[in-house]
């Protein structure tokens, strides 16, 4: 962190869901600084809060309470928060998003899934800056494919084009290979490790494999809604 610029900053964040008479703390009282330029991976069992967090973080969803910046700027703050314009257009120019469910349109091919973002908003260049975009990943020999006709691990660097093709500063990754196998989860992190590197794009990403992770300049252990940063993660259960 020293000598970065603090790019989100979450302060005593807090989510809470109320079933009936029950209240669950998704989030609570989470305080984290995340740089420009930083890779970090959170990690946690299923229902610690990770999903949550992340979607707070990328403004998907209101926290209950606590306060959260982007670049200095609050967001939101002990319940006020901006414009649903204002936060739209954030979205849109500050974040990229890849979910675990790839999300493509099966009528579109390629190059248009990846176009899609920017159906109301294209610039002049922008079909070439997504064809760049294929070919850094490897897969602009399908730009004229359908989704049904590429594999898994194709679709995934797809669905990664297509959150960077309004060149975001901030990438969120819930889940990005949840449903891939070893080998194409490996190489789709080795993506987001080169774009980290080369472009200089910040990344949150959730992951349950504590392997994958290690990839990750910093890393964040979330359990019962808390989270903590961590320096020794054991290695991933052999199954």
């Amino acid at each position: 962190m020293k000598g970065k610029k603090v790019s989100v900053e979450a302060r005593n964040l807090t989510k809470i869901y109320r079933r009936g008479s029950e209240e669950i703390r998704a989030v609570h009282s989470v305080s984290l600084q995340i740089a420009q330029g930083d890779f970090i991976s959170i990690i946690g069992p299923s229902g610690s809060g990770k999903t949550t967090l992340v979607n707070l973080l990328g403004f998907l969803d209101n926290p209950t309470s606590g306060e959260l910046l982007l670049k200095g700027k609050a967001i939101f703050n002990q319940g006020r928060r901006l414009s649903e314009r204002e936060l739209t257009r954030i979205r849109r120019e500050t974040y990229g998003y890849i979910f675990q469910s790839f999300y493509l349109i099966p009528t579109l091919t390629v190059l248009e899934n990846v176009l899609l973002p920017l159906t109301f908003y294209r610039k002049a260049g922008t079909e070439n800056g997504a064809m760049k975009l294929l070919a850094l990943l490897g897969i602009e020999h399908r730009k004229d494919h359908l989704p049904g006709q590429i594999s898994g691990g194709e679709m995934q660097r797809v669905a990664i084009a297509r959150a960077m093709v309004n060149r975001p500063e901030i990438l969120l990754a819930d889940e990005p290979t949840g449903n891939l196998d070893t080998q194409r989860s490996e190489e789709i992190v080795h993506v987001l490790k080169t774009l980290n590197r080369e472009e200089g794009l910040t990344i949150i990403m959730v992951t349950h494999n504590r392997d994958l992770a290690r990839v990750a300049d910093r890393l964040f252990e979330m359990r019962d809604g808390q989270i903590r940063e961590v320096t020794d993660l054991p290695s991933q259960p052999r199954s």
